[in-house]
């Protein structure tokens, strides 16, 4: 297939290059020219709207729904009629809403299918995809999902990916929070915090989630982002939107929210998400 790919950061550009690796023809836009330049096997233009005719699919991976809607305001008038948008950015409900409206006004399939992972399994191909949308375009995106996923959950119409990729993040961003906040009760209670990695290991309560990034606070390894703070917060922010949106009394979201927002503030953003952990007890009190 002819595949446009609008967006190659840290999650795009891997995917962009493995699905030139699984045969695809592929031609990469980003905002930043760099980011599309040297992608193996795959061309880079200069605009959206230079990457988008005589496509198959158009994949956007940007930052949030405002991103998203920009530029494919700018490209979609060139996309052919028969081509599927596979719209793969975390965006929340309403962001979602508007773009299906987008695509709906152009007359063109839209799939909402965001995906779970970060870095390594984006590069790895092991992507999980949340798949929703026309049943035919789900089908004939099928080959696309198998070139970055190793699993695709599919489920029913457009706007139900979303839905599921917000009850995941929910779960991410409180197992990413409690770690951090579980550490920095050991260090203020003088425990060593790795007893409590050690503890659960190999256990019922053990979370490789909880061991990965809980290494990373330890080890102070947060520059080199696998998923930046800024777009968890912005996760965090789209959680709590959909649950005031559908009156879900929720009390872990909003201090969830806070402290991602209290480590953006402390100019993390753009850290991994792990730098949660700096704000947190003994270690913010260092910093």
């Amino acid at each position: 297939m002819k595949i446009a790919v609008l967006g190659t950061g840290i999650m795009g550009a891997p995917m962009a290059r493995n699905l030139a690796a699984a045969g695809h023809e592929v031609t990469a836009w980003n905002r930043t020219p760099q980011k599309a330049d040297g992608i193996e096997d795959v061309r880079a233009v200069r605009s959206p709207a230079e990457a988008v005719p005589g496509t198959d699919a158009v994949l956007t991976m940007l930052a949030d729904g405002a991103a998203v809607e920009d530029v494919m305001g700018k490209a979609l008038d060139a996309v052919p009629q028969d081509a599927v948008w596979w719209q793969c950015s975390t965006v929340g409900i309403e962001a979602g809403e508007r773009l299906e409206a987008l695509a709906d006004r152009r007359g063109i399939a839209y799939v909402d299918a965001p995906v779970l992972g970060t870095r390594q399994p984006a590069e790895e191909g092991k992507l999980t995809v949340l798949a929703s949308g026309p049943p035919a375009a789900l089908d004939r995106l099928a080959p696309v999902f198998e070139a970055v996923g190793s699993k695709t959950v599919r489920l029913g119409e457009a706007g139900e990916g979303t839905r599921v990729k917000l009850v995941m993040n929910h779960w991410v961003l409180a197992v990413m929070t409690a770690t951090a906040e579980t550490i920095a009760l050991a260090e203020a209670l003088g425990v060593d915090p790795q007893v409590f990695l050690d503890t659960i290991a190999g256990g019922s309560l053990d979370c490789a989630y909880a061991q990965l990034k809980g290494k990373a606070i330890l080890e102070d390894r947060v520059e080199e982002p696998s998923f930046e703070l800024k777009l968890a917060h912005k996760d965090a922010r789209l959680v709590l939107e959909a649950a005031r949106r559908h009156e879900a009394d929720l009390g872990l979201a909003p201090a969830i929210e806070e402290r991602f927002a209290l480590a953006e503030e402390a100019g993390l953003g753009n850290h991994d998400m792990a730098a949660v952990g700096r704000v947190s007890g003994a270690r913010a009190r260092r910093s």
